[in-house]
């Protein structure tokens, strides 16, 4: 009997933990695409973008800090980074130009560097 309550109490914990790990987070369909939004322990939006039917990123994601200030903001092709992205370090924006999750060139505060 003790072996059966310990074993409802674990399944309970997991449930529980599980529960309160999905307030984190919410999905919702929009047509093909899934739109998820992360959040911070506070309510505040940590990221936002979508995912394809077959569950990799798609589409365009964005980053913020916890005051709501944009880190990043890029595209995604069926799981790869594409396109340019931009980065936002000490209020500077730095773009990056991404072919198949590669960086090819990097622009940061006026300066262009080709990879």
């Amino acid at each position: 009997m003790k072996k059966y309550i310990l074993t409802l109490a674990i399944l309970f914990i997991g449930l529980m933990a599980f529960a309160q790990e999905n307030k984190n987070v919410t999905h919702e369909q929009k047509g093909d695409l899934i739109e998820t939004t992360y959040f911070y322990a506070d309510g505040a939006i940590q990221q936002q973008g979508t995912f394809n039917k077959a569950g990799k990123l798609h589409g365009t994601w964005t980053s913020f800090d916890k005051e709501g200030n944009k880190l990043a903001v890029g595209n995604y092709d069926n799981g790869k980074k594409v396109g340019k992205w931009t980065f936002w370090v000490d209020g500077e924006a730095n773009e990056v130009d991404y072919v198949d999750s590669k960086m090819t060139k990097v622009t940061k505060a006026n300066k262009e560097n080709t990879i």
